[in-house]
């Protein structure tokens, strides 16, 4: 595995409404852009393999958590998170990739685009040189 490519395990915890929560979220990772593969491991642990430049754990842990997965919040589990966050942030810094996703870039870009350009200035073009 090259230095782009991450393989991480993440763990569930129960009590949750689905017993298969690995299985569930295996399947909502395979549509995410960077996630190249997600096996579930047991009905509460999933393998997840991703690309850096496109997503990072912090990223999947939080889509997981928005989905309502009950993630393990242990203090040896927050430890180990907190470090690959560290790390992971710094190889992105290092490689200068962007902070925001794609999907963050093209709001910003369809707003930029429905703003008006132009000359702002609300005075007709004769006075504007007055000032």
């Amino acid at each position: 595995m090259d230095s782009i490519r991450r393989s991480r395990e993440i763990i569930f915890i129960e009590p949750h409404p689905d017993p298969d929560q690995a299985g569930s979220a295996a399947l909502m990772l395979a549509d995410c852009e960077g996630v190249e593969r997600a096996v579930p491991l047991s009905p509460l642990a999933l393998l997840v393999e991703y690309d850096l430049r496109y997503i990072t754990l912090q990223d999947i842990e939080q889509q997981l958590q928005a989905a309502g997965f009950h993630l393990d919040n242990s203090l040896l589990t927050k430890l180990k998170r907190a470090l690959a966050h560290y790390t992971e942030d710094t190889l992105r810094a290092n490689l200068q990739c962007e902070k925001c996703t794609k999907a963050t870039r093209e709001v910003f870009v369809r707003q930029y685009q429905r703003r008006p350009h132009g000359c702002r200035d609300p005075r007709p073009d004769h006075w504007r040189g007055y000032l």
